[in-house]
């Protein structure tokens, strides 16, 4: 990759009627700040509105937010609560990094695709588009499958060890979740039980506390009302409405990187649920600039194929 390139946090790409979205912050995790959002949202927008674009590929993300001072968002409280018994509480809680064939076996990905092939076939959806005025989903679908592998869920990965999260991960505040987790434990030494107690342990107390919440409460609702929840939470985290803990989450974990982050509060049980109410409220002081979310209406174009590989 060209030097050039590399000073670039996101990168855009235009071959024919395709786009690609690059993330390029790698050595932050790919976390989105304001100048990637807002190019992002131009570039997007204004292939939303484009004939000419057919196809636009967004790639590399991850979702560190528990370990940053935040909580899992951006739909978060939507899509993994939808996923099969307490996983999404696991994942959002933790942290924990799940590979291609877990990610395919919960539902996260429709496709499973090899990293040598990935190129491939990027290239053959860019010249089905150069060579069709209207390029078809189907068809698209097809390439993709070309691609694609079937996969087998191994004895050791997440999906198998399904039972064992349900069992933890079903307590109703964050302080069952963990006493469930250390009594798992004294029981085995699987990696992933004391991986998921120190992570809990090192995750912003009120962070954790917040996606308990909208997760459970995302099991009924839509992703518009979920992502309403969680703007109103990221909007109170990045206010300071009840703590600093975003600004030193960030500090300890992106800037510094000293990776000891001071959380006020700094245990679970110091954060009330008067606390956690306050932080999903509507209601801002009247000095904050705060308007609620606006989600802008699609425009017209008809067939949308979304395939997570």
């Amino acid at each position: 990759m060209a030097l050039k390139d590399e000073a670039r946090e996101v990168i855009f790409e235009e071959i024919g009627g395709a786009r690609k979205v690059i993330l390029n912050r790698s050595k932050k995790l790919n976390t989105l700040n304001y100048e990637m959002l807002r190019k992002m949202y131009e570039k997007l927008k204004a292939y939303e509105n484009d004939p000419i674009v057919k196809l636009v590929i967004l790639k590399v993300f991850a979702m560190p937010e528990v370990l940053i001072g935040l909580f899992p968002d951006v739909g978060a409280s939507y899509f993994l609560s939808r996923l099969p018994g307490f996983f999404g509480e696991y994942v959002g809680l933790t942290g924990a990094r799940l590979n291609g064939v877990d990610m395919l076996a919960f539902g996260l990905g429709t496709h499973f695709i090899p990293s040598k092939s990935i190129i491939s076939m990027e290239n053959s959806l860019e010249k089905m588009i150069a060579s069709s005025d209207s390029p078809s989903v189907a068809t698209m679908s097809m390439i993709i499958n070309e691609f694609a592998q079937e996969v087998n869920v191994k004895r050791d990965s997440a999906y198998s060890r399904l039972d064992m999260v349900n069992q933890c991960f079903c307590g109703e505040s964050c302080e069952e979740i963990l006493r469930s987790l250390e009594c798992l434990a004294l029981q085995t030494q699987d990696k992933w039980v004391h991986e998921a107690i120190t992570s809990m342990k090192s995750a912003n107390p009120i962070g954790l506390k917040i996606f308990l919440k909208t997760i459970r409460e995302g099991r009924s609702k839509n992703i518009k009302q979920c992502l309403e929840t969680e703007y109103v939470g990221i909007s109170h985290l990045l206010g300071r409405t009840i703590s600093n803990n975003f600004y030193e989450g960030s500090r300890a974990m992106l800037i510094d990187k000293d990776k000891k982050p001071q959380w006020l509060p700094s245990k679970l049980e110091d954060v009330s649920d008067e606390m956690v109410a306050k932080c999903l409220s509507r209601s801002f002081s009247d000095d904050d600039d705060w308007l609620p979310l606006q989600l802008p209406s699609r425009s017209s174009r008809t067939e949308v194929l979304t395939s997570k590989l």
